[in-house]
């Protein structure tokens, strides 16, 4: 299991939240749902989320994301090499294609993108091991397929796709050749956790029972079974013995580890989305209780994020801006939440830019996946972040959209002429928390106010018609993004 870590500010239960005079339902609260649960929202789908209750918004966001229908698949999803026409120059360009689509997911889809990205952390592979298109689709599809559905199903889907198999070395595991690697991050990295409930015996009579899909009937073809390759004979694992093959090895693992693979997976979830602190009372009034709806609903996932996302542990004050943001994070959010445009030629730019700060799409740094939270930040990545900001905020700047800006401050002021109110107000819309100090705040409406003289606002002379309006707003928005409080959500 997992060391927890020291005691957690947020003491709330899992009871579900229903908004009270004390603790009313509020635009802060709506906009840290769409923060955690999806890649954040505008400024009237936060106000179309308040005009719902609690359980109703997550009602919606939850089954909306269950329901959504499956991205389609490209004309080249189940290519072999030979239907390439030029496979080099082809199969690289279909690769960055679909990353600006897994891009596009993730930033529109709300919580099953969001969901989607957590299991690509959490399934591991790296595309650089495997370079192939319609594997790196047929991985995407897996994950998208089971994002909301049945974790069993989904660890037995998993396991045998070609992307997988290439990764983990599943596809050199023979009765020849035995190969453990897919066995043991099955259980250390997959279902369990390291050292938790299993064995070397455990490993070892596990990858016997996973040998066999080995072959396929051309380059780039669906690797198939092959009985031929099977370690054909009884194998022990988790105490059963029988002449057991893959299916028989996820079946035996959930019958026999349930009750450990639960809290295992809960534990995770609450990581990633609310707080990367689990100490022995969050462990036991929160994981536990997650786990054990799991176990009660066959492992469907669907009951176990409604009762976590309605909860008043995830709406309690102490859960907003705990999290340290991403670099996807990071720019999604902004983009969703401003609503400035951006096409798939600044995707692939933020998807770069993403991987010099850290998380490259497809590119883990190992199987063990990002790490999150205090990983994403250090000296040369806090400074790179500023850099992305800036350089995004100047593109749209010199590409004729400087009304953006404008209007954007305008639609979060009413239209204010008070430059100390339009500061805070677009502040505090892109922040989880309120800055620490009262300076903090004067500074950055110094930064908005620019070169324009005191007496133009002293006087109400100046308003966001000015012509300088857009800069300003871009001054602030660049000095935003190196505001401590903007790196949270």
């Amino acid at each position: 299991m997992e060391t927890l870590t020291s005691a957690s500010c947020n003491t709330a239960t899992l009871t579900p939240y229903i908004p009270s005079g004390p603790n009313p339902w509020t635009f802060s609260k709506v906009q840290h749902a769409y923060r955690r649960v999806g890649f954040g929202a505008s400024p009237s789908t936060i106000d179309n989320g308040l005009s719902q209750t609690p359980n109703d918004l997550i009602d919606t966001l939850v089954d909306g994301a269950a329901t959504l229908p499956a991205t389609p698949a490209p004309f080249w999803g189940y290519y072999a090499v030979s239907d390439f026409g030029n496979f080099e120059t082809e199969n690289e360009q279909y690769i960055l294609e679909w990353r600006v689509l897994t891009g596009n997911n993730f930033i529109t889809q709300e919580l099953r993108g969001r969901l989607t990205e957590f299991w690509l952390n959490h399934f591991v592979t790296e595309l650089d091991t495997y370079f192939y298109a319609p594997y790196l689709f047929q991985y995407y599809k897996v994950c998208e397929t089971h994002a909301l559905g049945n974790f069993k199903d989904f660890v037995r889907e998993i396991g045998i796709t070609p992307a997988m198999l290439l990764y983990l070395n599943g596809f050199e595991n023979t009765n020849v050749e035995p190969n453990e690697n897919y066995a043991r991050e099955l259980y250390e990295l997959f279902t369990l956790g390291e050292g938790n409930g299993y064995t070397e015996t455990d490993i070892v009579e596990t990858s016997k029972a996973l040998t066999g899909y080995n072959h396929t009937t051309e380059p780039g073809a669906p690797l198939y079974f092959d009985p031929s390759t099977f370690v054909d004979g009884d194998k022990t694992i988790f105490g059963q013995t029988g002449n057991w093959g893959y299916d028989d090895v996820i079946d035996i693992l959930f019958q026999e580890r349930g009750a450990l693979i639960a809290p295992f997976i809960c534990r995770k979830l609450y990581q990633y989305f609310v707080s990367p602190d689990v100490d022995a009372t969050i462990e036991a009034n929160i994981i536990q209780p997650l786990a054990q709806t799991l176990i009660n609903n066959n492992f469907e996932l669907v009951p176990v994020l409604k009762q976590l996302f309605k909860s008043e542990h995830f709406f309690d004050e102490r859960a907003l801006g705990v999290v340290i943001k991403s670099p996807f994070d990071l720019i999604f959010n902004f983009v969703n939440e401003s609503e400035f445009p951006y096409n798939d030629e600044l995707m692939e730019a933020f998807l770069y830019f993403a991987g010099t700060l850290g998380q490259g799409l497809y590119q883990p740094p190992n199987v063990a996946g990002w790490q999150r939270d205090e990983d994403w930040i250090s000296t040369s990545t806090l400074t790179g972040r500023w850099q992305l900001f800036e350089a995004y905020l100047g593109t749209l700047f010199g590409n004729g959209q400087e009304e953006t800006f404008r209007e954007f401050a305008r639609d979060l002021s009413n239209d204010s002429i008070d430059p100390e109110f339009i500061t805070r107000v677009i502040v505090d819309y892109l922040n989880a928390k309120e800055l620490f100090t009262a300076s903090d705040y004067d500074i950055a409406t110094d930064i908005f106010k620019w070169e324009v003289p005191q007496n133009y606002y002293d006087e109400g002379l100046w308003n966001l018609d000015w012509e300088s309006a857009p800069y300003q707003v871009y001054l602030l928005l660049v000095h935003i993004a190196t505001i401590p409080e903007f790196q949270l959500k």
